[in-house]
């Protein structure tokens, strides 16, 4: 196909393709960033109305024709990733993935390109569908033709699960945290003996007494240790995650109900409570979760340390090293599944940790850092703009912060109009500048999200570039020869 024949749309190489006789691509108009399905051949199926250039036939990206292309360009699909390697990119703006694709092409890492949580979906005032639509044009665009994945992310009751099963999406991760006892950790005897009454062990098809005589004195030759279960062990572990392992069994139930015969990976997260998982608890949560016939393909525990949004891991990375590898033991006692890191965004430190005790079982999932690379973008190309979010977000960080685990002080944060052109970029390597941008995304969308979606497709090259340097760095340890 003639590239140069379309006037004055341009057409994204890598997003050419003939299949079954018909040549499809993206265009875009440079004058206003709009971009434009062309078919040339076979457009049954296509809605809206079309724009004639050269022979083909150029179509809007709506909802319609997005699932009209997928039934026919099958691997603009998301499928089931299994226990490949794994990372997740969150993308809040829907304009990130081609500078994903671009960072994942060649490492061997399968890609989960469209990951969304209900919470960031009301947030950033998108729906599953459009979530999934938006990883697919860039999909499309990129010319990616390998396994990509869609995880419906942080669900937590049933039914938010609907929508994301409507939609396509392959890849679903449960967090039961309301269900957790983080308090159980320190409950003295006799309130855990309360507590254990309270435990739904009608939902777990369970007793204290079937409880006890499973665990009780059970030793399990782990890689390196045999971990031992005594009487307080078993208990804290069925009071803080009893509640939470039913809750999982009830979602995956559901999620098995409305997939029916159709394949999917599920995630199991315990990473946003208090306290950490200790390594008894995730032996006590695999061993429940298997006897209930739940199937995961994996699991987030709550590790030591912090794993605060947008910043490397704080603490110690010798105790944390150590945390890994026990976990690790339990998974690979259990086998069958990876072991994932949340909150994964950043954390330089903790990649050659992962990598070193569970190899390629692993899920990265990364989320606000696509967002905070946009705003790096908008301070490179349009100080004065990136001056107005910051200013607005140092003013609703107080607010913003209040569900998520930060510690940036916005003391520590300069005023905008302190800081020369050339130093903004650099905010966004200042540790209480980005948790402050990174927390307030919601707000800022709301206030600024269409001026700042057309800054980026003004500077669509620049945003895929410094995308692909960025999560370059964050695949590299993970790269799969």
């Amino acid at each position: 196909m003639n590239l140069n024949a379309f006037g004055d749309l341009t057409v994204y190489p890598q997003s050419v393709v003939e299949h079954e006789g018909t040549t499809y691509f993206l265009a875009r108009d440079p004058a206003s960033s709009e971009k434009w399905l062309g078919v040339v051949g076979d457009a049954g199926g296509f809605e809206g109305k079309p724009h004639p250039a050269s022979g083909a036939l150029l179509y809007p990206l709506t909802g319609a024709n997005a699932a009209a292309l997928r039934m026919r360009l099958p691997w603009l699909n998301p499928v089931p990733l299994g226990l490949r390697t794994s990372a997740g990119f969150g993308d809040r703006l829907g304009l990130a993935t081609p500078g994903h694709a671009a960072a994942a092409r060649g490492t061997g890492v399968a890609p989960i390109f469209a990951q969304q949580s209900v919470r960031e979906n009301a947030r950033t005032r998108r729906s599953p569908q459009e979530v999934l639509d938006d990883a697919m044009w860039g999909v499309f665009q990129a010319g990616w033709r390998e396994p990509w994945g869609a995880d419906a992310d942080h669900l937590k009751e049933p039914g938010v699960i609907a929508a994301f099963v409507e939609a396509g999406y392959t890849f679903f991760t449960v967090d039961p945290s309301d269900y957790v006892d983080n308090d159980a950790d320190t409950d003295i005897k006799t309130t855990l003996d309360e507590k254990l009454q309270t435990v739904p062990w009608e939902a777990l098809d369970s007793s204290p007494e079937d409880l006890m005589g499973h665990f009780l004195g059970l030793e399990a030759p782990l890689d390196g240790v045999t971990l031992v279960f005594d009487e307080i062990k078993v208990m804290r572990a069925a009071v803080k995650y009893g509640a939470a392992v039913a809750h999982v069994a009830r979602m995956y139930r559901r999620l098995r109900e409305l997939m029916g015969d159709r394949p999917f990976d599920f995630e199991v997260s315990v990473d946003e409570t208090e306290t950490p998982t200790s390594i008894h608890e995730h032996y006590y949560l695999a061993a429940e979760l298997q006897r209930l016939g739940v199937r995961w393909v994996s699991m987030a525990p709550r590790f030591v340390g912090r794993f605060e949004k947008g910043v490397d891991f704080i603490g110690d990375l010798d105790e944390l090293d150590r945390n890994i590898a026990r976990h690790a033991a339990v998974m690979q006692y259990f086998g069958g599944y990876k072991l994932s890191q949340h909150s994964g965004s950043d954390k330089f430190s903790v990649y050659p940790l992962a990598v070193r005790h569970v190899g390629g079982l692993v899920h990265l999932k990364t989320a606000g850092t696509s967002y905070l690379e946009a705003l790096r973008v908008i301070a490179e190309v349009d100080p004065a703009f990136f001056r107005e979010i910051l200013a607005f977000s140092r003013n609703r960080y107080d607010d913003d912060r209040a569900t998520y685990h930060v510690s940036a002080q916005k003391s520590n944060v300069p005023s905008p109009a302190d800081v020369l052109d050339a130093d903004l970029p650099g905010l966004l390597d200042q540790f209480d500048a980005r948790q402050v941008l990174h927390v307030t995304y919601g707000s800022v969308l709301d206030r600024f999200g269409r001026r700042l979606h057309t800054v980026l497709e003004q500077h669509e090259a620049r945003y895929i570039a410094v995308l692909e340097q960025h999560f370059a760095r964050h695949l590299a340890p993970f790269r799969q020869e």
